[in-house]
């Protein structure tokens, strides 16, 4: 049973979003997958000042998530991915924001806590 969710939210930018996109759609969820990453959903949303990528990550435990994320990081294959398409494209993401979200015990949504 999930535990928590985790809100993702990416400054990205529309001159190279394209590309963000294509890596993180075939190469990022790939890898963070091989990570124990589970993915919810992904949208792209923004602000009249920036244009942002957000998703939403499901988690049985904090610890779970912390260590799944260390792997990520220092994943090699993800880091020279990174290294070569911002040799390409350019600075692809801007600010990240990050939540942790706990469903409360009246959450109108029960049914992603059986995923």
């Amino acid at each position: 049973m999930t535990q928590l969710h985790q809100l993702r939210i990416y400054e990205i930018f529309e001159h190279n979003k394209q590309a963000f996109h294509d890596r993180f759609r075939d190469h990022a969820m790939r890898i963070m997958r091989s990570h124990g990453f589970e993915f919810v959903m992904l949208w792209e949303t923004g602000t009249d000042e920036r244009l942002e990528f957000a998703y939403l990550l499901a988690w049985p435990d904090r610890e779970v998530m912390k260590t799944a994320w260390d792997a990520f990081m220092e994943d090699q294959e993800w880091n020279d991915i990174k290294h070569v398409t911002g040799a390409e494209h350019g600075t692809m993401v801007g600010e990240i924001w990050e939540r942790v979200l706990t469903a409360t015990d009246y959450s109108p949504n029960p049914r992603w806590d059986q995923q």
